[in-house]
């Protein structure tokens, strides 16, 4: 006699709030995850049963398959775990989010089961890619009659005797039209990987192949999908380093062998394990993010682990697993959940920690290292304010010689040598040790040090380290002069008079040419032995062009024309050379320009006296009217002398010689200006 009944599934504003919070599934095939996990569950529990003594009969096969056929348009989903009886159907299936876990575990804490499912919503999943769900179970418990519950995805179900004969639970999914690719075996074969290829219970989907009589032949052995044990559930004294390097690359294979790795094992305040691989990262952000896999109880999460990990640990490799992060992931739950926070936390502590451990265990070891993992510290230091208090400890910076130092080694290095007259201390870098060679010997010629400060992250290291240093300031090499660089309140004053100055600057632009809108000219005693000319770039506008290339907030200074300085030496020979040349040339036209000029000079001095410190707005229309007719003549006078010394400027071989060299000893010479270097060389050797 039939005992069918139906019935309306239970659905109340106390469950379905949770369920709201707790699962905001944004991918339908998260339906296979959860089919699976509630499978391995159902293993799991009776596992627990066994163990307890409850369940006396033999757990056999525990092999869950996933069998799909394409022609009936269904996928099922069969355990051989504790099943369930009718009451429980009705008690776990028909009353939604009153999960069956959640009971199970308060029953059995003190028992090793891990169990997955924490809510009761997952088989509900089902429904996101089925028309018709049907369930077929038989529970563990003696005497038990199977069941068979069916539902169309609406409030009414069907629940009436079943045909199963052994223990356990299949769940019968017939796909929806508009998802048949759930039928294909490669699919779900794919999906399996992805979420379920570390779970504790053997996963079967289809059946291994072998070549016979010259075709591939389907064998009866299962096609296991999760046949590589999780490294990180094991003790990691159990575990050697060829160990890890195999999984890092069952994990990732093609990669190159990581740096080293960290195994994380925590029980206390939230539970956490998992093995994070440092990659070596050379080639300056040519790095693959999303390489840490997210799990909960072994099932796969997510890759996108922003909100788990602060950001500048995404570049590292690996799992991380723990039943307190939720499987519903969405990055603003996560980042609001106070055991995430509190997991970040951690890993950032842990990373930190091993970092020191191998810096002073071997320090060469990790010098030769160092270069795959500046770019992770800097950008780690930079980031997150937590581990930069760390890696002060253990981020180096290395100089031109190839020494390397801690930020307080090298701050009582350099200290006493390279400290200013304002009491800081200059930091010089290279971000080009080739092209910067010469401003680097003439630096390690003074005794000074140059750091390597050729890293992508290293314009906003310079920035950040200026803030966190006491008394530091970075200078490139080329910034300056040294002496303007490092200034020691020692300056050398140049022996030219101020006509004699002001004559070499006006012939010096005459000599740039078209490229006096780029350049200036200034003059400084260099002393004897340094090069006639050198060019500096400003340290500021440098810095805010650079940092542009990586940061959107610094476009502003992208287009910013680059300004380029030429500073004479006014102690070198060719320079004093340069300035008889200009006496010997204009030195009469420029007196008699003088003295046409003094009368003009001497009404401004006069005026000037007269105004006091009255403003403009204090002065008369007259003395207004004066003021404006005597600037005007020295205006024309200006642009005489300007003429004068621009015309000779130009066609001065030397002047254009002096410039050339220094802007060829800057790699700054380049197409046309460079073949006319060569050919006025030439011209001045002969």
């Amino acid at each position: 006699m039939s005992n069918a009944q139906t019935g309306k599934i239970g659905v109340t504003t106390e469950n379905i709030f949770p369920i709201i919070k707790k699962f905001l599934y944004s991918d339908r095939e998260i339906f296979l995850r959860e089919l699976i996990s509630n499978a391995v569950d159902a293993t799991q529990k009776l596992r627990t049963l066994a163990s307890a003594g409850e369940f006396k009969g033999e757990i056999g096969d525990e092999t869950i398959e996933v069998v799909l056929d394409s022609a009936a348009n269904t996928l099922t989903v069969r355990d051989h775990g504790l099943g369930m009886t009718r009451e429980e159907v009705e008690r776990y299936i028909n009353q939604i989010a009153l999960s069956g876990a959640e009971e199970f575990l308060a029953k059995f804490k003190d028992k090793e089961a891990s169990i997955i499912g924490h809510f009761g919503l997952g088989f509900y999943s089902a429904f996101m890619v089925s028309d018709r769900v049907e369930i077929e179970t038989k529970s563990w418990q003696e005497g038990a009659e199977p069941v068979h519950w069916s539902c169309e995805g609406d409030p009414t179900y069907t629940l009436e005797q079943g045909t199963r004969t052994e223990r356990g639970t299949d769940i019968i999914l017939h796909l929806s039209p508009d998802c048949k690719e759930f039928s294909e075996q490669n699919k779900i074969q794919d999906l399996l990987r992805k979420y379920c290829r570390f779970l504790p219970v053997p996963i079967a989907c289809g059946f291994k192949t072998e070549w016979k009589d010259g075709k591939s032949v389907e064998t009866t052995e299962h096609n296991i999908i999760n046949s590589e044990p999780p490294l990180w559930v094991k003790r990691p004294t159990d575990l050697k380093e060829e160990d890890y390097l195999k999984f890092y690359r069952y994990l990732f294979p093609g990669q190159e062998d990581p740096l080293f790795h960290i195994h994380l094992n925590v029980d206390y305040p939230f539970n956490l394990t998992g093995i994070l691989y440092f990659p070596k990262m050379k080639s300056n952000f040519d790095i693959q993010r999303n390489r840490i896999q997210l799990y909960c109880n072994q099932v796969f999460v997510t890759d996108s682990v922003e909100g788990v990990v602060p950001e500048f640990l995404t570049v590292l490799h690996g799992v991380i697993d723990s039943p307190d992060i939720p499987l519903n992931v969405s990055r603003s739950y996560l980042q609001s959940d106070s055991n995430v926070r509190k997991i970040s936390s951690h890993i950032t502590k842990k990373v930190a920690d091993r970092l020191e451990e191998i810096f002073k265990e071997d320090r060469k070891a990790y010098e030769s290292k160092w270069e795959d993992l500046k770019l992770f510290v800097d950008y780690g230091s930079i980031s997150n304010e937590k581990f930069w208090e760390r890696a002060e400890k253990f981020a180096l910076v290395r100089d031109v010689d190839g020494n390397f130092f801690t930020y307080e080694e090298y701050q009582k290095a350099v200290e006493e040598k390279q400290k200013n007259k304002d009491g800081k201390t200059v930091y010089l870098y290279t971000t080009d040790p080739e092209q910067q060679w010469g401003y680097i010997e003439e630096a390690k010629g003074r005794g000074y040090s140059v750091l390597q400060m050729t890293g992508q992250l290293d314009a906003h290291l310079i920035n950040f380290l200026e803030q966190k240093l006491t008394d530091v300031q970075f200078a490139r090499v080329d910034a300056d002069t040294l002496d303007r660089l490092i200034e020691k309140g020692e300056e050398r004053k140049v022996a030219l008079s101020e006509a004699e100055q002001n004559s070499l600057i006006g012939v010096m632009t005459g000599a740039l040419g078209d490229r006096k809108t780029q350049f200036s000219v200034s003059l400084e005693d260099l002393g004897a032995e340094g090069l006639p000319a050198v060019v500096t770039q400003s340290e500021f506008m440098r810095r805010m062009r650079d940092m542009a290339q990586m940061s959107p907030q610094y476009n502003m200074f992208a287009n910013f024309p680059e300004h380029i300085n030429i500073v004479l030496n006014t102690a070198h020979p060719l320079v004093t050379k340069l300035s008889k040349m200009v006496t010997e040339a204009l030195g009469t036209k420029l007196e008699d320009l003088a003295t046409r000029e003094k009368p003009a000079l001497d009404e401004e001095k006069a005026l000037e006296e007269k105004l006091g410190n009255r403003t403009p707005s204090d002065q008369t229309d007259e003395e207004k009217a004066e003021h404006k007719r005597i600037h005007e003549q020295l205006e024309v006078f200006t642009n005489e002398r300007n003429e004068l010394l621009n015309g000779y400027g130009a066609t001065n071989a030397l002047a254009q010689q002096l410039i050339d060299l220094a802007l060829l000893s800057n790699n700054m010479l380049k197409g046309e200006a460079l073949a006319k270097f060569v050919r006025r060389s030439a011209e001045l050797l002969g």
